[in-house]
């Protein structure tokens, strides 16, 4: 019968800094690698989020058909930021994310929702039903582009549940990364643009590799980053913040000055009946997990309580689960490291 067997418990311990401190309104600092709030202030209290509502209308649109072409039309235009799309252009959806996501283009927003949605009441929909989907239980969107709208907020822990999500997918990690990109357009005909992405944190810490940049004056400057670093990924989200740049570097740097990645595996014997040898070794598969500081992590061993001869090398056995607060984050499996024969 197999069963778990055994339950550790491991923390890590890392030099601690001054408490830090953010101009913000509200902020978080989020580990994407174990889920850990690091640091925050004000985390949970619904703001105006602005532009960086666009990152929801990316990741649906780069998870539905982004080959899909798409015909401007007078309904899609927007006030605001733009890529200056006119009446008649037609871009691929992929393309539209790509400069909705450079210059924060409402009318790429807006062209988005109604070629995914039939229109912005509907695409708000979608974008809310996907809000609840990560886990983000404080958020009510209204608007594709972040326009100001009474009805239209999140949170700071929210959006870094959503970055979360949304930076584990390829193509929305390699879009927002870039500090230009080129936009091919469908018509007219082998006309390319070029747009620059707005957020200059990709040119001011060699540790970001995105993510999105807002404004209004309702809202104020909201930025959403993501920083790496020796294996270890960080997510911080400001709102209503006047120094969001020197902020979310001196985030970052706190964060990873509070979490290690740690290489785990496990190193053990299982009995053997039928045997002369009572027991053979068995060994996991490396387990690497971010840990943040005076984290613990729970290792619960599922294997037989013993084998029956014969038992060859590299069997496998068993399994192991490395847990934090109740969340399973690695899984290894476990194999036989030796072999042994059948003896009476």
């Amino acid at each position: 019968m197999t069963a778990a067997f055994l339950v550790m418990f491991s923390s890590v311990t890392v030099n601690a800094e001054s408490e830090l401190k953010v101009s913000a309104l509200s902020a978080v600092l989020y580990c994407a690698d174990n889920g850990q709030v690091i640091y925050e202030k004000s985390a949970h209290e619904k703001r105006a989020i602005a532009s960086i509502t666009k990152i929801m209308t990316a990741i649906i649109a780069l998870e539905s058909e982004c080959d899909k072409e798409v015909k401007f039309t007078y309904n899609m235009i927007a006030e605001g930021s733009s890529m200056y799309l006119q009446v008649g252009d037609v871009l691929k959806l992929s393309e539209l994310v790509k400069g909705m996501m450079m210059i924060s283009g409402n009318d790429a927003a807006n062209a988005i929702a109604i070629a995914i949605g039939g229109s912005k009441e509907k695409f708000a929909d979608l974008m809310n039903e996907k809000a609840h989907e990560i886990g983000m239980k404080d958020t009510h969107f209204v608007t594709p582009s972040g326009l100001d709208d009474e009805m239209h907020y999140s949170t700071a822990y929210d959006m870094a549940l959503l970055c979360s999500y949304a930076m584990k997918n390829e193509k929305f990690r390699e879009i927002v990364s870039q500090k230009s990109m080129k936009v091919a357009f469908v018509s007219p005909e082998n006309k390319v643009q070029t747009y620059v992405n707005h957020n200059k944190l990709l040119s001011l810490y060699d540790k970001c590799i995105g993510i999105k940049t807002g404004f209004t004056k309702k809202a104020g400057r909201t930025l959403t980053s993501c920083a790496e670093s020796d294996g270890v990924r960080l997510i911080a989200v400001t709102l209503n913040d006047g120094d969001d740049w020197n902020d979310h570097i001196s985030m970052h740097e706190y964060g990873f000055s509070q979490t290690e990645k740690r290489c785990f595996s496990e190193n053990t014997e299982i009995a053997v009946v039928g045997s002369k040898v009572q027991n053979i070794k068995v060994i996991s598969d490396k387990a690497e997990i971010v840990l943040s500081k005076d984290m613990e992590v729970e290792k619960k061993i599922y294997m037989p309580h013993f084998l029956y001869a014969p038992v060859e090398k590299g069997k496998e056995i068993g399994e192991v689960k490395y847990c934090i607060n109740g969340r399973v984050v690695s899984e290894s499996k476990i194999f036989t490291a030796e072999s042994c024969l059948y003896e009476e």
